[in-house]
């Protein structure tokens, strides 16, 4: 039990005790009432990873309601990065929220859209003239990240890789590559889409060079470059299982699109806003995208999503050709300009470097006792345990899972991810403490060990 705080826990954010306290099983009697509620009202499509009902949560540390403290190495999939209920983004959104809530920016626009716009203008990789557009969802940003690249190329066609993800609405499914749960019996999907082999170094032993090189002969055979309005690419492949590809990868496609006039979007929905320990992970690998998409991490947990870009580019649709109802609300917008206060400000790029060398230090050290764990990979505090059966590198599922869910028994949130369901991804919220870190991974640890 670690660095315990006194307040009231009910209000939640950084105020709350940060320890993991196990007051009953998980999940406790409260927590399985309102499962059986859920199981009643909520559609059986969607699923839950960690069995809790959750009431508070700040700093490092998610609190249930019977108790438990558990501490959180999922941040809502990479959402709360500033921290849950961080006191910047409370502030703004509690001023916005009495000033006014929604006029729809199609119909009253409003200063903190345009200050978001700007904002992501200036942060985003390269040093060209920008534009940017707000939507609700990463899959959201996706999809009109799509629309805008056919509009400006008057080209149909578009190539994502194996392992994406990019989300779960009809044209997004068809870009992500894995099919349960993501797509299985919900075709037929958007068509024009095309995929092509990513760099996948743990598994394919290629160089970034001879990698590119593979996906661009796929690309040029199956497609044509005369043909093709954007290549679209999470620069770290999220939930396919946090993939690195080796260098020169993404620098030689993204060269590739500049001379045939290929629109290059990063998908950095799970990669932003310095989960990596860049404000974006394309700054990592060298690449100016010329559109990239955001979410997730940008507004501090309230939905918000972007695409920005080349201005040229995001101009090239006609007007009323990009919108929606709640794109860009006033809240949402506030939560973001908050969030990014605390990421240049708050020292949250420098952190999430600081957690990145503890995750892969601790877990390197755990992989030189245990063959199961095949690789350790990642950028800052976006790090990922791929275990294989020993002597291997085939993929054991059944050992990611069962570590995550002795993980979760014992007070920790742990997420997996992967094509092949074998890795644990790490991705606590920059706002966590050492010693809460120390302790989560000693779970972890122990939790593998039990495991035969």
């Amino acid at each position: 039990m670690t660095d315990t705080m006194t307040s009231d826990p009910v209000l939640g954010g950084p105020g709350l005790p940060q320890e993991r306290r196990m007051v009953t099983a998980i999940p406790g009697p409260k927590s399985r009432e309102l499962l059986a509620r859920k199981a009643e009202a909520v559609a059986s499509g969607v699923a839950h990873t960690v069995p809790i009902a959750a009431v508070a949560a700040g700093g490092g540390v998610i609190v249930d309601a019977d108790g438990n403290s558990l501490i959180d190495l999922g941040s809502g999939i990479a959402v709360t990065g500033v921290g849950n209920s961080n006191p910047r983004v409370v502030e703004a959104v509690t001023r916005q929220a009495a000033a006014f809530t929604h006029t729809c920016f199609m119909i009253s626009p409003y200063e903190g859209y345009v200050a978001v716009a700007e904002a992501l203008n200036r942060l985003t990789p390269g040093d060209h003239a920008k534009k940017s557009a707000l939507f609700n969802s990463g899959a959201e940003a996706v999809e009109n990240a799509v629309k805008i690249a056919r509009k400006f190329t008057g080209r149909q066609a578009v190539v994502a890789f194996d392992h994406a993800y990019h989300g779960r609405t009809n044209l997004t499914m068809a870009l992500t590559a894995k099919s349960m749960p993501y797509k299985s019996g919900f075709g037929p999907f958007a068509g024009e889409v095309y995929r092509a082999p990513v760099s996948y170094p743990f598994h394919d032993g290629l160089s970034g060079a001879e990698a590119a090189t593979r996906a661009i002969s796929v690309i040029d055979k199956q497609v044509g470059a005369s043909n093709l309005a954007a290549v679209i690419i999470e620069p770290i492949l999220g939930e396919g299982g946090f993939i690195v590809p080796a260098d020169g990868f993404l620098l030689a496609i993204s060269e590739w699109c500049t001379a045939n006039g290929v629109v290059f979007i990063a998908d950095e929905v799970q990669t932003g806003f310095a989960r990596t320990g860049a404000m974006f992970a394309s700054e990592l690998f060298g690449i100016v995208p010329d559109l990239i998409t955001t979410a997730k991490g940008i507004a501090g947990g309230l939905p918000l999503a972007a695409v920005t870009g080349r201005a040229d580019i995001m101009d090239a649709p006609h007007v009323g050709g990009l919108g929606g109802t709640y794109g860009g609300n006033p809240i949402a917008c506030a939560a973001a300009l908050a969030s990014i206060e605390a990421f240049e400000h708050d020292g949250l790029v420098e952190r999430a470097s600081q957690i990145g060398a503890k995750l892969v230090d601790r877990l390197q050290q755990i992989q030189a006792a245990d063959s199961r764990l095949g690789e350790v990979r990642g950028r800052g505090a976006m790090v990922a345990a791929e275990f294989v059966r020993p002597g291997t590198r085939e993929p054991d599922a059944a050992l990611a899972v069962a570590v995550a869910k002795a993980s979760i028994a014992q007070g920790v949130v742990l997420l997996t991810c992967g094509t092949y369901g074998n890795v644990v991804r790490f991705l606590p919220p920059l706002s966590i403490s050492d010693d809460l870190l120390d302790e989560g991974l000693d779970v972890v640890a122990a939790a593998l060990k039990e495991i035969s």
